[in-house]
């Protein structure tokens, strides 16, 4: 039984320990099992990307910092077989950066990269997640963290090779490639 999880992060400012959302969708056999959303006090108070996701400081000042959320988050990532993101090296980058402004241990599942994914799997160019989401007939609210971390999980589900019809993927091929 293959189990990963997609997550996405929004940000605040330009530092990787700035995650100010995180969107994470669990998958065991190839079936979405758990949504879940956290909005995420970031460690300043700048908040340069709201103009991207819309989130302010006033929507998350009251909100648990990284380091107070992970026993919640934590529990989503166990017994993964790995993570999944879109440009993986961004959010792979923040999850570390996180955890290591909080002492926690790195997770230790390697990433696949939805973008090397679909590059591989359908050959496509572009491959922004609005791009891959419309050739694929997937939902998309873009920088949506929830909805981001979802387009992830199914565009890994739509490349599952055991699927009828699909053309046969290696996921390690696409694991910590980006």
């Amino acid at each position: 039984m293959t189990t990963f999880v997609a997550l996405d992060f929004e940000t605040a400012d330009n530092g990787r320990d700035s995650a100010c959302a995180i969107g994470l969708v669990r998958v065991e056999d190839w079936q979405i099992t758990q949504r879940s959303h956290y909005l995420i006090r970031p460690p300043r108070p700048q908040m340069r990307f709201t103009h991207i996701h819309g989130i302010r400081w006033q929507d998350v000042a009251g909100q648990p910092s990284f380091g107070d959320l992970w026993e919640t988050i934590a529990p989503i990532l166990e017994g993964s077989d790995f993570l999944a993101a879109h440009n993986a090296s961004f959010d792979k980058g923040v999850l570390h950066a996180c955890c290591d402004a909080f002492e926690i241990s790195r997770p230790p599942q390697s990433f696949v990269c939805t973008v090397q994914l679909a590059r591989k799997t359908w050959n496509l160019r572009p491959t922004k997640l609005p791009d891959v989401c419309q050739f694929l007939g997937i939902s998309l609210e873009h920088h949506q963290a929830l909805s981001d971390a979802e387009a992830c999980a199914r565009i890994v589900i739509a490349a599952n090779p055991d699927q009828p019809g699909k053309k046969s993927v290696n996921f390690k091929d696409s694991l910590n490639i980006c």
